[in-house]
């Protein structure tokens, strides 16, 4: 879980696409609930619609509006489980600082999920 003063990647940005982060404990207050909520409907969202590209992949009858519509709603899947995974690996227990230089250590970078 996330150590204490450590900032958490949400899984929603502002209104003008910036990242959200809150500073939290493991405790897990209402906020950090909420986060977890919508990772997991972001991630069956997601699910569901890879199920549906491959209905529509295997349909010949498949319009190019319809695959340009999907290419869309893919995209934003793929942001949303990015900015998960870059949130949950964040969060992931970090070996102690023999293990690695300080140099190797991965780097949160939110812009990329904007």
């Amino acid at each position: 879980m996330t150590p204490a003063n450590e900032l958490r990647l949400l899984p929603w940005s502002t209104p003008d696409g910036k990242p959200c982060f809150l500073s939290t404990d493991e405790n897990g207050g209402p906020l950090s609930r909420l986060a977890d909520r919508t990772e997991a409907a972001q991630l069956t969202a997601g699910t569901e619609l890879l199920e549906h590209a491959a209905e529509m992949l295997a349909d010949d009858q498949t319009e190019p509006d319809d695959f340009r519509l999907l290419s869309t709603d893919l995209t934003d899947a793929l942001r949303d489980v990015l900015r998960i995974a870059a949130s949950r690996g964040h969060r992931l227990a970090t070996p102690g600082p023999s293990a690695h230089k300080e140099d190797d250590r991965p780097r949160l970078s939110a812009a990329a999920f904007g």
